[in-house]
């Protein structure tokens, strides 16, 4: 019987596909060598549930290398206030990566009750910046809502290391129990190699927990590339076509800067990026 389904665990040349909240263990067709391609974990798939072989592979929305994983839906970007402090830098490199890969981001704020009032109030005075782009952004009392956007969504995780991964996933789902530091090995138990790669399903939506995504390099990217993740630039016109934005006169993204139209620090994080700093 040939049915549709999703992959969501490999280890070593066996797959596990859910179908019609079924499981089923079986094995790639030799085509799939043949062709240069191999199914992996998120994939959309056809498969003889008779004989469990994978049959077809559905096209992707996108493909990450680690953990490696398609068709991701949304990236939560957990991100701390305090302990470590929140770093700009890093949330525009991480939405750079994560937008450029056909991912939804969705900011997580975390350790609010660690931070001063003060800290609160002119982060999420900054944080709103995002909101506007369309970047939800919301607290770790805000479960519910996050919830409801995963919705039967592939998902992946992503910030600072102790930046409260652990903790937001004990919020989501409290049988996990997961203890700070544990999430890779609770998640992917402690491999994230094409050995074994897994997903869960907490409560209605698949996760994979994504390390890499916090040592990313925007190196393979073109200028053109990085530019585009920069979506509020586009409000704004410029005398040239190719126009860079920096430092330019005649550049409507420039003057809007100076202007303080646009976020002081995600211009000059994107100057930084272009210019591989």
């Amino acid at each position: 019987m040939i049915k549709e389904g999703k992959i969501v665990k490999l280890i070593g040349d066996l797959y596990t596909v859910i179908s019609e909240n079924e499981r089923f263990d079986g094995k790639a067709r030799g085509k799939f060598r043949n062709d240069k391609v191999s199914p992996i974990v998120g994939d959309q798939i056809l498969f003889d549930a008779d004989k469990n072989y994978i049959l077809e592979i559905k096209p992707r929305k996108n493909e990450l290398k680690r953990p490696v994983i398609a068709n991701v839906d949304y990236a939560i970007i957990v991100t701390s206030l305090v302990k470590p402090d929140i770093s700009y830098h890093l949330l525009d490199k991480l939405l750079c990566n994560i937008l450029l890969n056909n991912i939804k981001p969705i900011i997580v704020l975390t350790k609010l009750d660690l931070a001063s009032k003060d800290v609160i109030k002119e982060n999420k005075k900054i944080l709103k910046y995002y909101n506007k782009l369309g970047i939800p952004v919301l607290d770790n009392k805000h479960i519910r809502k996050l919830k409801k956007l995963l919705k039967n969504k592939i998902v992946v995780l992503a910030g600072q290391t102790g930046a409260g991964k652990s903790s937001l996933l004990n919020l989501i789902s409290p049988l996990l129990n997961l203890k700070t530091g544990e999430i890779s090995e609770a998640l992917n138990r402690g491999k994230h190699t094409t050995r074994h790669v897994e997903m869960f399903y907490i409560d209605n939506f698949y996760i994979a927990d994504t390390p890499g995504f916090s040592a990313l390099d925007l190196d393979t990217y073109s200028k053109e590339d990085i530019k585009k993740t920069f979506i509020e630039f586009n409000k704004y016109s410029c005398k040239y076509n190719d126009c860079d934005h920096i430092n330019d006169k005649d550049c409507g993204v420039y003057k809007a800067y100076l202007n303080n139209e646009i976020l002081k620090s995600r211009y000059e994080n994107y100057k930084k990026f272009i210019e591989r700093d």
